[in-house]
């Protein structure tokens, strides 16, 4: 064996086995991150899904709610016209028999009678008119005024805020505060007319303006009643220092009271016996009524004029006491 020359051993080297480099842990952290990305994603597109859905079901219901809408503004459309051409209809059937009728009055008069052809094209016109412009509707505050006007002009007698409510039906009674303001409404109305609604004591009732009273006590044929005037004295004593008796009035007047004039003022009902003073014989006491008020225009005694002001005129020679 040379120098040179070494084992066999020793003449190869060993082989050794490649190792696989280890997987940095950035990237499985960037793999993490990226599915939990993903997932939130999901979520959120099945959120934007569930809100879209939800979204078109309201649509829907909107859309469905538009069309019954419609439907019924078709309906009430229709109820509409079919009631406008009942009314019009109605009167073409009037005005005819006007026509008609007053052929018949010219006829019998040995007039001319009135153009048939002229009002027949007013007819014509008329429908065109009321369908384009339809008659606007009466709201509640108007109805229940024109129930009042109507009760007032009917009633026989002045009638309170109270008998006027009770007349309505239990459901469809307005209160009472709206009554009062529909009355309110019609004085207001009738300030610039010929007959005005006036209140009294009894309550409120239409009566002529004082300027046309002479001109419409001419329709009828009795006069109205003068009363005596001992009978005015003894009505104003009993007004201004009731309760009174009779023995008071005579003091007051210094005469004595018929009692004749006692029973008319009981019979007309404008005085009454208020209680009888607790003095030997019990003569009664007597009061106005509120049928004296309402004779008279007053509201209550307090709108009677002052003692004072009918001495200012007696003294002034404008009244006679």
């Amino acid at each position: 064996m040379t120098e040179l020359e070494l084992p066999v051993d020793l003449q190869t080297e060993p082989k050794q086995k490649p190792r696989t480099p280890p997987k940095p842990k950035s990237i499985e952290l960037a793999v993490k991150k990226e599915k939990l990305r993903q997932t939130e994603q999901k979520e959120k597109m099945t959120e934007l899904v569930a809100k879209v859905a939800a979204l078109q079901a309201e649509l829907d219901t909107v859309s469905e709610q538009s069309k019954l809408q419609e439907i019924n503004a078709a309906s009430e459309r229709s109820r509409l016209q079919t009631e406008l051409k009942a009314v019009t209809e109605q009167s073409k059937l009037s005005e005819l028999n006007v026509v008609s009728a007053a052929a018949r009055l010219h006829e019998d008069e040995d007039l001319p009678a009135p153009e048939l052809s002229n009002l027949q094209e007013e007819q014509e016109i008329i429908p065109e008119q009321s369908s384009i412009n339809p008659p606007a509707p009466v709201d509640a505050n108007t109805k229940v005024k024109r129930i009042i006007e109507a009760l007032l002009f009917a009633a026989e007698q002045p009638m309170t805020v109270k008998q006027l409510h009770a007349v309505f039906p239990e459901l469809e009674a307005p209160e009472k505060q709206e009554i009062q303001k529909a009355i309110d409404a019609l004085c207001d109305d009738y300030r610039q007319q010929a007959i005005g609604l006036h209140q009294v004591a009894s309550g409120y009732r239409f009566q002529v303006k004082m300027d046309m009273a002479p001109w419409v006590a001419r329709l009828f044929a009795e006069k109205p009643p003068k009363y005596s005037r001992a009978l005015l004295e003894t009505i104003a004593i009993i007004a201004y220092q009731q309760p009174v008796t009779r023995g008071d009035i005579e003091e007051i007047r210094g005469v004595s009271v018929s009692s004749q004039m006692i029973r008319t003022l009981l019979e007309r009902e404008w005085v009454k016996v208020l209680a009888h003073k607790e003095v030997p014989g019990r003569p009664a006491l007597y009061g106005t009524t509120r049928q004296f008020l309402d004779y008279f225009n007053l509201q209550s005694l307090d709108a009677m004029p002052a003692l004072e002001e009918l001495q200012a005129l007696a003294i002034e020679g404008e009244l006679e006491i």
